[in-house]
């Protein structure tokens, strides 16, 4: 097990800057670690999935204000 602990925020970000990252890196096992302990970030990032799947999905166009809001909304809004 990995010793070193990550914030909830941290894991969040790290999702949101990594999206396609290689999943066997040691960043991305400590964040998978973290996502079968704590329950409200495991909660969290599978609304985030759902939201981005959906999306991809349906080709949905949003303007910069609704993503702004959307970004807001995740707790993403210092992502970029």
């Amino acid at each position: 097990m990995n010793e070193k602990t990550v914030t909830c925020k941290e894991v969040m970000n790290y999702i949101c800057e990594s999206l396609g990252e290689d999943l066997n890196s040691e960043k991305c096992i400590t964040i998978k670690d973290h996502l079968d302990e704590c329950l409200d970030c495991k909660s969290y990032y599978e609304t985030v999935e759902i939201t981005i799947d959906c999306y991809r999905k349906y080709n949905v166009k949003m303007s910069k204000d609704a993503h702004k809001r959307l970004m807001k909304f995740l707790d993403l809004d210092d992502c970029d």
